[in-house]
């Protein structure tokens, strides 16, 4: 609601406090300049070491600016004055939170940078006390009462540009998400759902040969040309079609299950509020119900392509282990392994001479992986074929980077991204490695 006599009674109210403030000449630039300069560094680090400088520059200050790291919600040093020691340290115990600046042992001015009251539920992160920072000064002498105040509302003035920066951040940071989630709903669900129009008419096609057929049997049966052999095969020659019409109908109830798992996951209301993928963990057969409905799904592609499904090359056991993930997004995270399995997957050479072109999947336990006790769970996909550049490797899982050796092949370079997404926020971590005859893609969760 609009209301214009309440915007002139604030600005008389600046007027006011400004006389009351008396700032000098000196004090009057260096916010100005702070202003102007703020708006010209879009680069988050420039804003910091801008934070520092003015002080500096006007006032020989030295300065430290600490700032809550927004993914890791902790807050660490973001600029400094002195080139001593590095970056992205806590603070000492003597420079924290309070109500009013204040003087540490060390004689440093210390000042609490807050954010802006009605919107701290709009931050992409969790604070306390609308804290998003610490400002500290280092001047050679105790400052005056006037200047404490000078700084104390310079730090206010940079809690407000940081929090309006971490909100530009965090709605960027959506539409990116949200970007990303409509690739993954295009993949996964729009595409697939192309193949019902198959399966439909191939059921169409079965029940219109029953009809042929019944029609058939009738006009046999009226004119008395149907003996007990006529019968038989008409017995038989039904029989075959029904049991066709058996396995279209098993493959579309497959498909609806598979789509119906990808709509709910990728679909959920709370992925679009939050802004990133969220979790619906329960307990499950990583076998049974993860990687073999999507090896179901993919096991035509791989025929048709001459790739054979050969676990016992391996050397990882195929035996059903229970783990707490969303079953979803793991099994988004096989469809898109097994997809690129399918595309990449090569014929090699073995030992033997022998030709052989195939992909293989299992997982093995490994000990202490997470530490003392925490033992992690290795789940590996993987296919023959030349080893992925060295210079590749450590972009792979990159969203939109693809391998220097596969750009003819048609692709977005999202799978794999979605893949370390989905696993990270599982508590894991994904990778890649060259072994024997071809390349192994996997993820580790906690057991």
């Amino acid at each position: 609601m609009r209301d214009l006599d309440y915007i002139y009674k604030r600005i008389e109210g600046k007027k006011f406090d400004y006389i009351g403030y008396n700032f000098t000449q000196t004090e009057n630039s260096a916010l100005k300049s702070f202003f102007d300069l703020a708006q010209e560094f879009d680069n988050i680090d420039n804003f910091y070491d801008l934070c520092v400088a003015i002080p500096k520059s006007f006032f020989n200050v030295e300065a430290r600016l600490y700032i809550v790291e927004p993914k890791l919600n902790v807050m660490k040093l973001a600029a400094k004055t002195r080139n001593n020691g590095e970056l992205h340290t806590p603070p000492p115990d003597d420079v924290r939170p309070e109500v009013q600046p204040y003087y540490t042992e060390r004689q440093s001015l210390v000042l609490t940078i807050r954010g802006k009251e009605p919107l701290i539920d709009q931050l992409p992160f969790e604070i306390h006390d609308d804290v998003l920072g610490l400002l500290e000064l280092l001047p050679s002498a105790k400052l005056g009462e006037h200047q404490e105040l000078f700084f104390q509302k310079y730090a206010n003035r940079i809690g407000f540009n940081i929090h309006n920066r971490f909100l530009v951040e965090k709605n960027i940071e959506h539409l990116k998400f949200i970007r990303s989630l409509v690739a993954d709903i295009e993949h996964n669900v729009i595409v697939p759902n192309m193949v019902y129009k198959l399966f439909l008419r191939g059921l169409r096609r079965k029940i219109m040969k029953n009809i042929e057929l019944e029609k058939l049997f009738t006009e046999r049966s009226l004119s008395g040309l149907c003996d007990e052999a006529c019968m038989r095969d008409y017995s038989k020659e039904v029989d075959d079609n029904n049991q066709g019409l058996i396995t279209e109908l098993e493959n579309i109830e497959k498909h609806y299950k598979n789509m119906s798992l990808f709509i709910e996951t990728l679909f959920r209301k709370s992925h679009f509020d939050q802004g990133r993928l969220t979790l619906r963990t329960k307990s499950c057969n990583m076998l049974k119900d993860v990687v073999r409905p999507q090896l179901d799904r993919y096991i035509e592609q791989f025929q048709s392509m001459d790739i054979s499904v050969e676990d016992r090359f391996s050397g990882i056991p195929d035996t059903e282990i229970i783990t707490v993930v969303d079953v979803g997004l793991m099994a988004q995270v096989y469809a898109n392994l097994f997809s690129n399995a399918v595309k990449y997957t090569k014929a090699v050479n073995n030992d033997a001479g022998e030709t052989v072109k195939y992909i293989s999947y299992g997982h093995e336990i490994i000990r202490d992986f997470f530490g003392q006790g925490k033992d992690g769970v290795k789940f590996n996909v993987f296919s023959t074929g030349p080893h992925v550049a060295p210079e590749d490797r450590g972009n792979l899982f990159e969203d939109g980077y693809r391998g220097s050796n596969i750009t003819t092949q048609p692709g977005t370079g999202h799978g794999l991204a979605f893949i370390k997404n989905a696993v990270e926020i599982h508590g894991g971590l994904v990778g890649y490695e060259p072994t024997q005859y071809g390349n192994n893609f996997y993820f580790i969760l906690p057991k």
